[in-house]
């Protein structure tokens, strides 16, 4: 089964609403309210935020979000990978090793240095495929603050 990786332009909301159902099922997000198709364009639009999606026959199986963030500590960009889901019937595959080589190869052509990502503790399939695809693990504490 060949999986196409492909990289969302504005055009691609289509896809990005898609992807958003695989999110909102494999991290299991009840009572989801879906941003509105004007916000998601607007996003899409935006050169700090980088979204892939795999494809089989063209039906988005899995993808990951990323935003781009400056650093002060040299001339270069960093990467932050917010997300990445693949729905179930596609997991253990290839299709999240296959985005996140897109992505290092994305970052790598922009000048990005760096890639990070969370995964919680708890989540022990992350931490192993996030290992697996070459990520060093950097134990830290994160902290959330809301503001509304």
């Amino acid at each position: 089964m060949d999986i196409v990786i492909a990289k969302l332009t504005p055009a691609d909301t289509h896809r990005l609403s898609q992807l958003l159902d695989i999110y909102e099922e494999v991290f299991s997000m009840n009572d989801f309210t879906r941003p509105t198709p004007d916000y998601l364009e607007r996003l899409m639009r935006d050169p700090a935020v980088v979204i892939f999606v795999a494809l089989y026959e063209e039906m988005v199986v899995g993808g990951l979000t990323g935003y781009s963030l400056p650093s002060v500590y040299e001339e270069s960009r960093l990467l932050y990978l917010y997300d990445l889901g693949v729905t179930p019937d596609w997991q253990r595959q290839g299709a999240g090793t296959a985005l996140i080589r897109a992505l290092l190869d994305h970052c790598a052509l922009a000048g990005i240095s760096e890639v990070f990502v969370q995964a919680d503790l708890p989540d022990e399939h992350a931490i192993r495929f996030y290992t697996k695809n070459g990520g060093s693990r950097e134990d830290v504490v994160h902290f959330s603050f809301s503001t509304v």
